[in-house]
């Protein structure tokens, strides 16, 4: 009964000539079309995409070009630069992620921090170069966590503290 109450109001207002709820809903229909328009690529002349990496106190510009999979860092290749595995299985990690192994060159800059540090700043510029040079890999990239910026830093020393936290040592006796 309710039903039919609510059925009637709504042709009264139609009668009236009141606006019916269709046309905000076609709007509403229209906005994840508008979003879902494909992005360009940001490329430079030369045909490189260009980001920047941070991570703890490092900063890496990564430029990245199709090519056959050679990284420079600093001048010199990434075994060089970088010793341990592990350094070299972070800087690839975005390329085995979104399966581009051995399709680009990388030339990149990195200062301040430790390897470790610069390791991740690299990866994480890589991965945002990757996202210039081919939009549509966005969505993997963002899913695997390699856009965003790794906030973790060193944690400063406090006043009457040994470190950050370590207190100093008390004796009972």
């Amino acid at each position: 009964m309710a039903d039919s109450k609510k059925i009637e109001a709504v042709k009264d207002l139609k009668d009236l000539g009141a606006a019916t709820d269709v046309a905000p809903v076609e709007e509403k229909a229209a906005a994840p079309e508008a979003k879902a328009e494909k992005k360009e690529p940001k490329i430079d002349d030369l045909g490189r995409a260009y980001a920047t990496g941070r991570r703890k106190e490092s900063v890496a510009r990564v430029w990245l070009k199709k090519g056959k999979g050679q990284v420079v860092v600093n001048g010199k290749t990434q075994d060089q630069y970088f010793g341990r595995q592990t350094h070299l299985l972070v800087l690839n990690q975005p390329f085995l992620i979104v399966d581009r192994v051995n399709a680009f060159d990388i030339i990149c800059t990195v200062k301040g921090g430790g390897l470790s540090g610069q390791a991740g700043a690299v990866r994480h510029g890589i991965s945002r170069a990757l996202e210039n040079m081919e939009p549509e890999l966005r969505p993997a990239l963002k899913k695997a966590g390699m856009l965003t910026r790794d906030a973790r830093v060193v944690e400063r020393k406090k006043i009457g503290k040994h470190k950050a936290r370590r207190s100093k040592q008390w004796a009972k006796r």
